[in-house]
């Protein structure tokens, strides 16, 4: 019942801010929370621990924020996971079924969907495709992946870290990069297509 409580007063003083709510009865937050102006919560959303959000932002349902620096014009979720240690830059996405840990993602960059960046620090104008993860531990220890301004990672992409990406430079789909890639590149790790003709499945 006292949690009932704190969370009551916590939605109506964020309701009384300006906050847009959906449903706010589906929303939790926590008593270190801040929000600025024009801030708008779809429902199911919940806040833990420091959770620091600017102004112009919209958080999709199912979201899940913990200890977060969000800045200002930033769209997240839904589905969501923002875990501690990471920052969105000005005018960033991180959008449906991406996890991000203890990372930094720059200004106008976009985590669309179905990715995980952990123990990373992405530039500015940057685009993660669908399916890119970090491959941020080896079973011992964290690693660090570099990712500078202006690269494009093509979807389904492992980056080993550690390793660092140059600026302006690409990935293509589907690679596996373990090495560090030079700006104004074009990085590839695939294996080439085999096609046999006339193929039948044997009984």
């Amino acid at each position: 019942m006292k949690q009932e409580l704190i969370q009551k007063k916590l939605r109506n003083k964020f309701l009384k801010q300006g906050v847009k709510m959906a449903s706010p009865d589906t929303i939790f937050f926590s008593n270190k929370t801040k929000i600025g102006k024009n801030v708008s919560i779809e429902p199911y959303v919940v806040f833990i621990g420091k959770v620091i959000l600017k102004n112009n932002i919209t958080i999709k349902s199912f979201s899940h924020l913990e200890d977060v620096k969000i800045e200002n014009n930033v769209s997240i979720g839904p589905y969501a996971r923002l875990r501690p240690g990471t920052t969105l830059g000005k005018g960033s996405k991180v959008g449906n079924f991406v996890e991000v840990k203890k990372s930094k993602i720059g200004n106008n960059s976009k985590v669309s969907h179905l990715s995980y960046i952990g123990d990373s620090k992405i530039g500015k104008s940057v685009n993660i495709g669908a399916g890119t993860i970090t491959c941020n531990y080896d079973g011992f220890k964290k690693s660090k992946t570099l990712i500078k301004d202006k690269v494009f990672i093509g979807s389904n992409t492992s980056l080993v870290a550690p390793v660092t990406i140059g600026e302006k430079s690409v990935v293509g789909a589907g690679s596996v990069i373990t090495r560090k890639v030079n700006k104004k590149s074009l990085a590839l790790t695939r294996s080439k297509q085999v096609e046999i003709k006339n193929y039948k499945i044997k009984k």
